[in-house]
C-alpha cells in the first residue's frame, strides 16, 4: 500500500459467484484488483470508469474503478489536478500487473463506464471527462484498447475474466440505483478533500 492514502486501494472483497462458478472479487469506486489466477472481477460503474488490463500471452490482468475530482476542472493535460488522480489509478493497476510478471509490450485494455447517470454532476460532464481521461491515458501509454462501451445514461455492470479477456457488460436500465450514485458521491467527496502526491514509478 502506498503513502497516497484511499484513492487506489487493493479491492478486499472477494467470493465465490455462484452464477459463474468461480472465485470472484468485486471492486468498489477507488479500488483495483490484479490476478494471475483464472477468476472473475466484477464491478458497477455509473460515471466512474473501470480500465480492463491483461497480458494477453499469460493471461496475467487486473481491473480499476476511478473518477476524475469534480471539482479540479483546470486546463493543462497529464500535470492537471484533476488528471493526476486517473493517472494514479491506472498507474498502480499497470504497476501491480508488471510486478506480478506481465510484460508491458504484451497489454491489451478494454475501457467502460462515464455514464452520466448522476444528475447534479451532470453540469461538469464527470462520465464524459473520466472517459475521455481513459481513451487519452491509454493512447498517450501506448496500450492497445480492443473494445470499450463509454458514455449513455445507464449504469453498467462489468464482469471480467483476465485469464481469457472475455467481458460481459449489463446495462442497468431498470434497477434502483441509489446504491450506485451514493458511492460514487461519497468517492467523489473523498478525492476532493484528499492530495494525491508524488509520481508512481513504472516498472518496464
Amino acid at each position: 500500500m502506498s503513502a497516497h492514502g484511499f484513492e487506489e486501494t487493493l479491492a478486499p472483497n472477494l467470493y465465490f459467484d455462484r452464477s459463474f462458478n468461480t472465485q470472484a472479487a468485486k471492486i468498489l469506486p477507488g479500488e483495483y484488483y490484479v490476478t494471475r489466477r483464472d477468476m472473475l472481477l466484477v464491478t458497477t460503474l455509473g460515471s466512474c470508469v473501470a480500465a480492463c488490463i491483461r497480458d494477453k500471452t499469460n493471461g496475467i490482468g487486473g481491473m480499476n474503478h476511478f473518477m476524475l475530482p469534480e471539482n479540479a476542472q483546470e486546463q493543462g493535460g497529464w500535470g492537471a489536478a484533476s488528471t493526476r488522480y486517473g493517472t494514479y489509478a491506472m498507474e498502480m493497476l499497470i504497476n501491480q500487473l508488471l510486478k506480478l510478471g506481465a510484460r508491458r509490450d504484451n497489454l491489451e485494455a478494454k475501457l467502460f463506464g462515464g455514464g452520466a447517470v448522476i444528475k447534479n454532476m451532470s453540469a461538469t460532464n464527470v462520465g464524459e471527462r473520466n472517459a475521455k481521461f481513459g481513451l487519452e491515458y491509454l493512447k498517450t501509454e501506448g496500450i492497445p484498447m480492443i473494445s470499450k462501451d463509454l458514455l449513455d445514461i445507464y449504469p453498467r455492470k462489468v464482469y471480467y475474466f483476465p485469464h481469457t479477456g472475455r467481458v460481459l457488460v449489463k446495462k442497468l436500465r431498470n434497477l434502483h440505483n441509489e446504491t450506485i450514485i451514493s458511492r460514487e458521491q461519497e468517492y467523489s467527496s473523498r478525492l476532493g478533500q484528499s492530495k494525491v502526491e508524488g509520481d508512481i514509478e513504472l516498472f518496464t
